[in-house]
């Protein structure tokens, strides 16, 4: 199972992710959990200490291994479109509450869109990850649609947009599986969030087609509370977990 959890900033993509992540290794499943957004939180939401956290340097900042992986540095303008990959989840990865978290960040300079070194070695990782690895893996990707026009999630089982009810997420949602088609996946499928009355889930039921809605996730007081205190919202909230268990199944019978 390969899921790349997308959307809007600020709709609770990483809550869901990792509480997907936990819920998958209570069952004893080999998770690996990527942190793909800039603004890297997956830890935090998955349990870790931040100690540990602030010792993490996302791969994509890590310009040693990129140079020597690639072969690109200042005085060579060329390197491999290929470079070994395959070692560095267990290299470099961190596990708590049995998943692993695989910090990879993004490309913060201008052109971020074009081939360089550092996208080439992020999209290898990405796609050993989706092909090559029997884990559960769940990418937890940058808020917006950068990272498809880039094609780094091309490969993966399915996409999964977070939304709230609101009209800038379903244009998020639309987006998404418009371009998702472009790269072969056909999966897009859409859980919403901090749903807070019978109008909002009439308003999701209105506008997201029912063969692609998951579920909801109603706005819980909870999941504020782990983020003040820099916790695991599986460890705070049991409402929002069994509500992401619910969705873990439909999930899980797309593979039957």
């Amino acid at each position: 199972m390969k899921i790349a959890v997308t959307g809007k900033g600020g709709v609770g993509k990483t809550t869901f992710a990792a509480t997907l992540a936990r819920l998958y290794a209570d069952e004893g499943r080999k998770v690996l959990a990527a942190d793909v957004d800039p603004d890297a939180n997956l830890g935090l939401a998955l349990g870790f200490d931040e100690e540990i956290l602030d010792s993490i340097v996302p791969i994509a900042r890590l310009r040693k291994l990129v140079e020597e992986r690639t072969g690109a540095n200042d005085q060579n303008q060329f390197y491999k479109l290929n470079p070994k990959v395959d070692d560095i989840p267990d290299a470099y990865g961190k596990e708590c509450n049995g998943v692993k978290l695989l910090v990879l960040g993004t490309i913060e300079t201008g052109g971020a869109g074009c081939v360089c070194p550092e996208h080439v070695m992020l999209k290898r990782i990405i796609r050993s990850l989706v092909l090559n690895r029997e884990d559960v893996v769940i990418l937890d990707m940058e808020a917006g649609l950068e990272h498809l026009g880039r094609g780094t999630t091309e490969g993966v089982d399915a996409f999964i947009v977070v939304i709230e009810p609101g009209a800038r997420s379903v244009q998020t949602y639309k987006n998404v599986k418009r371009l998702a088609q472009d790269l072969g996946v056909n999966q897009v499928k859409v859980v919403a969030n901090k749903i807070r009355s019978e109008e909002d889930e009439a308003f999701i039921r209105g506008k997201i087609p029912q063969e692609d809605l998951l579920g909801m996730i109603h706005y819980n007081t909870d999941v504020m509370d782990a983020d003040r205190q820099g916790k695991s919202p599986y460890d705070f909230s049991p409402a929002v977990k069994e509500e992401i268990r619910g969705i873990k199944a439909i999930i899980d019978s797309y593979k039957k």
